[in-house]
């Protein structure tokens, strides 16, 4: 286990962004994980628990606390049943199941950060969701002081979220544990209407598992979100805002307003998000609200690929980079009447 003091945390977070942390642990075995965390604990100091560092903003004085960073390792696959640590790289992950022909999570093949952050945000993209193919997550519970395994329904997982990311200061995951699906070499059924064109099918069909993730690389990569250390769009947390979720009675107000900004004849886009409620974009609100492409004259602006991705452009502070959220979230508010949320979690600062 590798410690350090006074040190520096934005080269941990793919923002590159915030201050320093009192004391920085790496650890690199379950053990030394639950040490660390049990330490800390122990004598009441804070704890940070950064694993890849892609949904994270870390505020600019920094972390006064012990930052715990998860480097384990392990990718054990038998038939199709997969245990990843929680400090695997996601996508390589993906990539290495797509090699072995397993289907399930191969649209979510691009996403940077590590496994053990996929079940507290439920990610997921182009028609998947980790929640989908996740049967178990082994974590540590703090507040129990042992470890413990979670069922997929222990997990409570929804739409961007889950019951770790309910109670934050509660588990520690250390393994995370999937079923996949052995379909010869294909893919799941393709569920999203982006792919499916990119991939001249339709809905519902079936590809070659390495066609479907190279797909959605390609996807990714044309909006900036495929991690490149010479792409200022991608020194960013992907997706800084999630689509918002309204109930009937707000559909009907935001549609008044949308007629009313943009005419009778703008169709803002809907999505069934279960009884009584729909979700819409969070991009197409940001776009028609006025922020397009580029958005910004500072060293934080709206990335030149994709309005939903706030963006370092290599000199910003994480001031402003909330000061550009700020300015999109009151923007959109006023237009639109729906509030963004912000999907990467704040550190030391808030919108």
């Amino acid at each position: 286990m590798l410690e350090l003091h006074d040190a520096p945390l934005a080269p941990l977070t793919t923002f590159r962004l915030g201050g320093p942390a009192t004391r920085l642990v790496t650890a690199t075995t379950d053990a030394e994980v639950v040490a660390a965390v049990r330490e800390a604990d122990a004598d009441g100091t804070p704890l940070l628990v950064i694993g890849g560092g892609s949904n994270l903003v870390i505020g600019d004085k920094g972390f006064a606390g012990t930052a715990l960073r998860i480097a384990t390792s392990g990718f054990d696959l038998v038939g199709t049943t997969l245990e990843l640590a929680a400090g695997e790289v996601w996508t390589d992950a993906v990539a290495r199941t797509v090699e072995a022909g397993l289907a399930g999570v191969e649209c979510l093949a691009g996403i940077p950060g590590s496994a053990g952050a996929t079940p507290i945000q439920n990610v997921g993209a182009y028609g998947q969701e980790v929640s989908a193919t996740i049967t178990e997550v082994i974590a540590y519970d703090r507040r129990a002081g042992q470890t413990v395994t979670l069922s997929n329904e222990d997990c409570a997982f929804s739409y961007r979220h889950s019951r770790f990311k309910a109670d934050p200061e509660r588990y520690v995951v250390l393994r995370v544990r999937f079923a996949l699906e052995d379909a010869d070499g294909l893919s799941a059924p393709v569920k999203y209407a982006e792919t499916a064109r990119a991939l001249g099918v339709e809905p519902g069909d079936r590809v070659p598992l390495t066609r479907a993730r190279e797909t959605v690389l390609e996807l990714r990569a044309g909006k900036g979100m495929v991690l490149d250390a010479e792409d200022h769009d991608t020194w960013s947390a992907g997706s800084f805002f999630t689509n918002p979720i309204l109930t009937d009675a707000d559909l009907a107000v935001f549609h008044a307003r949308v007629k009313e900004r943009l005419g009778e004849d703008a169709v803002p886009p809907a999505y069934p998000a279960g009884e009584g409620r729909t979700k819409t974009s969070a991009a197409w609100l940001i776009d028609k609200a006025g922020f397009t492409k580029g958005y910004g004259s500072g060293p934080a602006r709206i990335s030149t690929k994709h309005t939903l991705a706030l963006t370092n452009r290599g000199a910003a502070t994480t001031e402003d980079l909330l000061a550009l959220a700020r300015e999109v979230v009151a923007g959109v508010r006023e237009a639109f009447g729906v509030t963004l949320v912000n999907e990467p979690v704040m550190v030391g600062v808030g919108l």
